[in-house]
């Protein structure tokens, strides 16, 4: 290996390039219109012409910093200058030789450089000799395949003896990156600079005959194509003569006879008769032709004209839908109301009804009765996912896997106009970068847009106002407003236990013991069988929990009687655990006694009312702090915040301590603690507690509430009011304490658990104290050092 061994400084002005890079040997044009580069070159014109020239590292940049100017560059002298018009300049240069920057002497007005130019010797020796053959060789065979290159231009070098000079000649012919050629101009020894070279061309050989290739490939695909067109004309001709058909005039008849047999809107049949005559136009092989195809049968099967006849029989549809459900009154109600309003009015718009309720309750089952009760057709879509926009409206035919939307796809699959629609799990519905579904739902659902639905796939509309349109969600918040606007909500809150066990005897023993290949008389279920597993074994507000025990004791009985244990199998309270094993879920309990500090509270679940009981300590010795565990919401710990400041600020008329704060600590606990818990409805229950608590008065254990407080001591009315009753009721709770602004909910609870509570309406917090706390003598002065003496007891101030 050589290196360089004399170098030579030089002080040279500097000509930044951008996207170019200047070899020694290299003759090039270059324009320069920087303010800077102008000022440098007329600076090198006053001299010897002499000029350093070096690569920006990035080209975008209209006024480098040293930093961004690659250190090895070319010493060049300008051999013509040329001014253009706009100050431009274009200048003739030749390198001559490498160096690298040393120092940056200025900057402005212009870059000015001290360079250190390195002085080459070229000995010949075998191993250049050998490189440079190799070089030789590689880039005659580049320019053949690649065409690029003049051949008087190769036999120039060709004919060059001197390695160094060979290298850079040879580089600054090829299309290669900036970096590539820093590299090489970067590589002062020639045989170092001959072997990186060497490398790069034999890389770009590769590219060029990888380009060949493929070229050669596209040129036989053409005349292959051509060759083929060439011959079907022949075939045309010659079916022709013999008087035969031709297959794709052939195949658009076919598609006439059947557009005339559909009898499809006038709209719709110009179109389709449109994209016929584009068919024939086309190749049968085509991909085009495919979509066409495609779009023609999608069109033909949509039943733009076939509709079901409505059994309008209202009596009929009671018989039915009571057959398939047990209670769900407003629901059954509104449905009849249709069917009532169907048969007065014959061309009516199609309500949407969204069916609001937690999981298990019947929601889908309820539809599909709807559709048997009617004698429509029934199609389901569940929405639960979907983030596609193009899941809705369908997909633009711009591409052979195209489709229609999930609402034209169940229109196909219903055949009929005026299906019973289910669009399940619409809370579900999320969005991203691909649109928003739910929005494009809003034309489906809104009755005065969907008798002119647009699928971007048909790009014909389509009339859904025939269409009965059910939605389905387990929370109403989830549902975008607007569309929410659309629907008609039936909330769908659970059942109670009378419902379930007449449900479970009614519909889903029946049921599981045809699936296990059972006879009623080789399995049968107590009442009290029934009571236990609803109670203990399922905790929800549907019945889909309470069908799967049941299945397990059918799986059960159904092994005893292959295994001849036993013909006949009678489930009761007690035996109830050789099926099912330890119960799962211990009911909730009103207290036994009356206690201080603790109160029974009414929360929602989204498996149906709960009993919780709220406790509160008071821990002596500290300040005033308000400890809170039980794993509360944002919510409800605000909500125990103004239950403090509440009786804070009604301190004397409870008979407590104005200072109480200052002398023990507040822990109020919710359990249970592993879950989660919020909402405001706990604030009087929590008020309640605290107030027991402070003034040792205890709290009627047969007494259970629910309300949202205010600092003012109102009670404002809270939701889910059924659930929370019945949660009572299950509990053994007597007496029901609410805000008098729900005393309207009352009409959804069932007589049979209404008749065995006793209500109490309130609106101000000192009604409820009234009516939850014994009032007796307070606990003593030692064990509660927050209360006043019993001179001074509640009611007496």
């Amino acid at each position: 290996m050589f290196r360089t061994m004399e170098t030579k400084t030089r002080i040279l002005p500097l000509l930044p390039l951008r996207g170019i890079l200047v070899f020694p040997y290299m003759v090039i044009h270059l324009d320069v219109g920087r303010e800077k580069s102008v000022r440098a070159i007329d600076e090198t014109m006053l001299k010897d012409r002499a000029i350093f020239l070096a690569a920006q590292k990035d080209a975008q940049k209209d006024n480098p910093r040293p930093e961004d100017i690659y250190t090895m560059g070319t010493v060049a002298e300008i051999k013509q200058l040329l001014k253009l018009p706009g100050g431009t300049i274009r200048v003739l240069v030749e390198g001559l030789a490498r160096a690298r920057i040393r120092h940056y002497l200025q900057e402005d007005p212009f870059f000015k450089v001290e360079v250190e130019q390195f002085i080459e010797e070229q000995p010949r020796t075998s191993h250049i000799e050998a490189l440079m053959r190799s070089l030789l060789h590689q880039f005659e065979q580049y320019v053949k395949l690649s065409k690029r290159i003049p051949p008087e231009t190769l036999m120039a070098i060709m004919s060059i003896e001197e390695p160094g000079r060979l290298a850079d000649i040879v580089a600054s012919h090829l299309a290669l990156k900036i970096e590539d050629k820093q590299a090489l101009l970067e590589a002062i020894d020639v045989a170092t600079r001959l072997e990186k070279l060497c490398t790069i061309v034999a890389r770009e050989l590769e590219i060029v005959e990888l380009e060949r290739r493929i070229n050669i490939r596209v040129r036989k695909q053409m005349e292959k194509s051509q060759k083929e067109y060439y011959l079907r004309e022949q075939m045309k001709a010659i079916q022709k003569e013999l008087g035969e058909k031709d297959e794709r005039l052939a195949e658009g008849e076919e598609y006439r006879e059947k557009i005339a047999q559909a009898k499809l809107p006038k709209e719709v049949e110009e179109r389709a008769l449109k994209e016929v005559e584009r068919l024939e136009k086309m190749p049968p092989m085509a991909a085009e032709a495919t979509v066409v195809r495609t779009y023609l049968d999608w069109i033909l099967a949509l039943p733009w004209n076939k509709t079901t006849r409505d059994r309008l029989d209202i009596d009929v549809a009671a018989k039915i839908l009571d057959e398939d459900h047990y209670g769900l009154r407003e629901p059954k109600e509104r449905i009849l109301e249709y069917l009532a309003v169907r048969k007065l009015v014959k061309n009516m718009k199609g309500p949407i009804l969204c069916f609001v309720g937690p999981p298990g309750v019947g929601k889908t089952s309820l539809a599909r009765s709807i559709a048997r009760a009617l004698e429509r057709k029934f199609v389901r879509v569940s929405l639960g996912g979907v983030r596609d926009e193009a899941e809705i409206r369908g997909h633009r035919r711009t591409y052979v896997g195209a489709l229609p939307g999930r609402i034209i796809q169940g229109m196909r699959q219903a055949g009929s106009k005026n299906p019973v629609f289910l669009l399940d799990e619409i809370d579900k519905l999320s969005s991203d970068f691909r649109g928003d579904p739910a929005a494009a739902l809003l034309e489906v659902l809104d009755p005065e847009q969907n008798h002119a639905f647009s699928d971007h796939y048909l790009e014909i509309p389509f009339d859904l106002s025939q269409v009965l349109f059910i939605t389905t969600a387990n929370y109403l918040y989830n549902i975008p407003r607007p569309l929410l606007d659309r629907m008609e909500v039936i909330q769908i809150p659970g059942y109670t236990e009378e419902e379930k066990v007449e449900i479970a005897r009614r519909h889903l023993i029946p049921k599981q013991l045809k699936e296990h290949g059972l006879e009623p008389e080789q399995l049968t279920f107590s009442e009290n069988a029934i009571r236990r597993i609803i109670r203990e074994y399922t905790r929800e507000a549907g019945v889909r929990n309470l069908e799967r025990q049941i299945a397990a004791v059918c799986r059960k009985t159904a092994k005893r009687i292959v295994s001849g244990e036993g013909e006949k199998v009678h489930a009761t309270a007690q035996n109830l655990e050789k099926f099912l094993g330890i119960p799962k879920f211990r009911p909730s309990q009103a207290e036994k006694e009356d206690e201080v500090g603790v109160a029974l509270g009414l929360a929602w679940t989204e498996n149906g009312g709960e009993v919780l009981a709220i406790e509160v300590s008071l821990l002596p010795g500290g300040k005033g702090k308000l400890i809170l565990t039980g794993k509360l919401g944002e919510v409800m710990r605000e909500s125990a915040q103004a239950s403090f400041s509440y009786v804070r600020s009604r301190s004397r008329q409870l008979g407590i301590s104005e200072d109480f704060h200052e002398k023990c600590d507040v822990h109020i606990h919710v359990p249970e603690g592993a879950t989660p818990k919020d909402g405001p409805s706990a604030g009087i229950t929590m008020a309640t507690a605290l107030a027991s608590a402070l003034t040792g008065k205890k709290v009627r254990h047969e007494v259970a509430m629910t309300g949202e407080i205010t600092l003012r001591g109102r009670v404002l009315p809270v939701g889910g009011i059924k659930e929370k009753v019945l949660a009572a009721h299950r509990a053994g709770v007597k007496t029901v304490i609410l805000p008098e602004e729900n005393r309207r909910d009352l009409e959804e609870i069932p007589s049979s658990v209404k008749n065995k509570l006793r209500f109490v309406f309130v609106r101000h917090m000192d009604e409820v104290l009234r009516e939850a706390l014994i009032d007796e003598e307070p606990q003593t002065q030692s064990r509660l050092p927050c209360s006043l003496p019993p001179s001074m007891a509640w009611g007496q101030a």
